[in-house]
């Protein structure tokens, strides 16, 4: 949506460029404005998508872990249920 609108503004500011000196100088200037704000929106989207993969990242270790220490007591617990039926024949 913010890019869309940035293009617009763009392609706004280049129709303004055949007016005048002082109107081509400031559609030059929002052209060159449109381009930085272009430019930090991708930048941002890259962190946020690198900042989202890392924290996926970190829930799937951390469920893996807990499926580890799930399936550790669910053994032990079967150990203990062998155990107690080997002792009670």
């Amino acid at each position: 949506m913010r890019l869309s609108i940035l293009v617009t503004a763009a392609a706004a500011s280049l129709l303004l460029v055949a007016c005048s000196p002082k109107t081509e100088t400031e559609a030059a200037a929002a052209a060159d404005h449109a381009g930085a704000a272009a430019a930090s929106a991708a930048s941002d989207t890259a962190v946020n998508t690198e900042a989202a993969a890392d924290a996926t990242v970190a829930a799937a270790r951390n469920a893996a872990g807990a499926t580890a220490d799930a399936a550790g007591t669910a053994a032990r617990k079967t150990d203990a249920a062998v155990d107690a039926a080997a002792e009670q024949k």
